[in-house]
């Protein structure tokens, strides 16, 4: 009998075992890059960040399709607190910006179907110069005020940390915050100084890849290209954040934003609005809430893309996306049109069999291709494709491409003309798809007083799968044009592709000073280059002296990593001498090197320069050049405090 009930009593466990299911897997916290918004890059502690800003952005987030379309978070960045603690030791949320308090903030963007995160730092203070508390040593206290608040996301910045070990301090942070019981995502913000890829994944769910963005091209390019390389750390619960987005602060083109918020999705990175959305633009909407964008960088796979091919300012970055669809970023660095090609068995794909659909994902067109992607795509532009498998691939159009060719003094290099002369154009077409292009006839659209005229019909009724159609044209600008450039487009079916033409300034002669003339043009990493003046910051004119070493120059021009300056030479100049070196007035940061450029040659290079170092002579050899480019670079460490000077630079014309 006993042998029976035992025998019953292991039968029931079994099925017990059986019956009870195990629980599934917990999600990892962010198991998609975070999305929303943080007032930092447009506000930083300027007045109007407070609660009736804050408030009034989380109702534009609803109003205008945001949420739905995926933006999650309402964070506040610094400032929001009083100089001290409370007489416990708590934070006191200052009265004059959030007069009901965090609370009651983060109830109100609760109750819109969205989470609400808040800035502390791993240090005494946090960043701002006005010194608000940060929570070293507070740790457990922080944490669990941040809870009874309902934070749901916590940014942790790394100021005046003391010297404690970084991983030390991070980690106390997280272990206060799981304490709490509640849900809060760790945002490790320690600017990539102490290569968070390696150990932050075990302590928070993204960490900050590089220093600050700034709202220029240069710094997005800087964070982008470094961010790009550490794709094998990230993944779901654990995101490379090459920090929050500028689109609309208006420091870039509408193109640069594309670009900027095109880059961030292949890079799965988080996606932050950074503008006031009071005041954002239609089109500032448009870009931030394209979800079919969005959905590359929400891809549930979380892999971020890597960089398939970089040369001359062309990249190609593929993105692999759950289901066997492949997102695609022809990239163009440079500041003139260039075609970008890729096949799809270069882009990771097997041999289209027989074709893949091919998906813009900013122009909303689908068409087919045998294997071929290909664009001429804007200067700083980016054409973003999703290609994917389907069995009714002969549905959609061919995939057809417009490349327009001018001549230029080097490979992406800027399109000249003089008013009065004559230009010629090639356009190309070209039928990648496997179905016949029907009525292909290419357009020509020219600015007003410019002639055109085809040398031969501009039209051909049919154009098979694999085949091209070339046409040259003669375009004759006016005289008298005005110094400026001038955009030429041409278009066929849905593909477009543009040149821009230069009317460049006559070329110097004698001995004059490069800070003299009138440049082609300039790409600087923060702010203008300024003439004769160190590069002070974001406004014009607001450098110093120039100054390498201790001593000090008159002329020159004051630029800042990585940066680019053009200047028409019109093969009339044979030397360029300067000294160069970083500028004194960023105490003992910065390094970068220089580089001179003639046409498309190199021919001078520094080696790494420091703060440390006195100004270097600099000789470079630019006979026959019709364009000399100056380059600065930032040394491959970054572009922190690179304020780099081209002192006493002459050219011997």
């Amino acid at each position: 009998m006993r042998r029976l009930s035992l025998l019953w009593t292991l039968l029931l466990a079994a099925v017990c075992l059986v019956a009870v299911p195990s629980p599934a897997a917990a999600a990892p916290p962010a198991p998609t890059p975070p999305m929303g918004f943080n007032n930092w890059n447009a506000t930083h502690c300027r007045p109007e960040f407070d609660e009736n800003m804050i408030k009034g952005v989380a109702d534009l987030m609803v109003a205008k399709g945001l949420r739905d379309a995926g933006y999650e978070y309402v964070n506040l960045d610094d400032c929001w607190a009083l100089p001290w603690r409370g007489p416990a030791g708590e934070l006191v949320p200052d009265p004059r910006r959030f007069p009901n308090g965090i609370k009651a903030l983060a109830g109100y963007v609760h109750a819109k179907g969205m989470k609400f995160g808040l800035y502390s730092s791993a240090g005494t203070m946090t960043c701002s110069a006005s010194g608000f508390p940060g929570a070293l040593g507070h740790e457990p206290q922080d944490a669990a005020q941040f809870a009874a608040w309902g934070v749901d996301y916590l940014k942790y910045d790394s100021c005046n940390n003391q010297g404690v070990d970084v991983v030390e301090r991070y980690t106390a942070m997280r272990d206060a915050l799981k304490a709490t019981g509640r849900d809060i995502v760790l945002s490790v913000s320690e600017w990539g100084e102490n290569r968070p890829w390696l150990w932050a994944g075990e302590v928070g769910q993204l960490w900050r890849t590089t220093g600050d963005i700034g709202d220029s091209w240069a710094s997005m390019l800087s964070i982008m290209k470094r961010n790009l390389a550490l794709g094998q750390f990230a993944g779901p619960g654990r995101w490379n954040d090459p920090d929050m987005l500028e689109v609309g602060n208006g420091g870039m083109t509408d193109e640069e934003y594309r670009t900027h918020f095109s880059m961030w999705a292949m890079m799965a990175a988080p996606l932050l609005i950074g503008t006031d959305l009071r005041k954002a633009t239609p089109r500032t909407l448009e870009i931030l809430g394209n979800r079919e964008v969005i959905a590359i960088d929400q891809d549930p796979l979380g892999v971020q893309g890597r960089v398939v091919r970089a040369e001359g300012g062309r990249w190609v970055v593929a993105k692999p996306l759950k289901g066997g669809d492949m997102a695609v970023a022809l990239f163009n660095e440079s500041g003139h049109p260039q075609r970008i090609a890729a096949t799809v068995t270069e882009v990771g794909l097997p041999p289209a069999e027989p074709a893949y659909k091919v998906r813009d994902l900013w122009a909303g067109t689908d068409a087919h291709t045998a294997g071929a992607l290909a664009a001429t795509v804007p200067a700083h532009g980016t054409v973003l494709l999703r290609v994917s498998r389907d069995t009714h691939w002969n549905a959609y159009p061919p995939l057809v491409e417009v490349d327009l060719q001018a001549p230029a003094p080097y490979p992406g290099g800027p399109s000249l003309i003089e008013p009065g002369a004559a230009a010629e154009l090639t356009t190309v077409v070209t039928n990648h798809g496997h179905l016949p292009a029907r009525d292909v006839t290419v357009r020509l659209a020219t600015p007003e007083g410019w002639q055109v005229a085809a040398n031969r019909p501009a039209t051909v009724k049919a154009l098979p799968g694999g085949e091209q159609f070339v046409t040259t044209w003669k375009v004759t600008a006016p005289a008298g044009l005005p110094l400026d450039a001038y955009r030429i487009d041409a278009s066929v079916l849905r593909a477009h592709a543009g040149v821009m033409f230069v009317v460049p300034p006559p070329p110097p002669s004698g001995t004059p000073y490069v800070s003299d003339l009138a440049w082609l043009s300039m790409a600087n990493g923060w702010g203008p280059v300024e003439r004769d003046r160190s590069n002070g910051g974001l406004g014009p004119a607001d450098g110093r002296r120039l100054t390498i070493g201790g001593a000090t120059y008159t002329k020159g021009l004051g630029t800042h990593a990585p940066g680019t300056i053009e200047y028409y030479l019109g093969g009339r100049c044979t030397r360029l001498r300067a000294q160069v070196g970083v500028d004194d007035e960023k105490g003992a940061r910065g390094s970068v090197t220089f580089e001179v450029w003639a046409d498309g040659r190199k021919v001078a290079e520094t080696a790494l320069i420091t703060n440390a170092m006195p100004a270097q002579p600099l000789d470079a050899d630019v006979s026959g050049a019709r364009v000399m480019r100056l380059v600065v670079t930032d040394g491959g460490d970054g572009v922190d405090s690179d304020h780099a000077d081209w002192a006493d630079a002459i050219l011997t014309c």
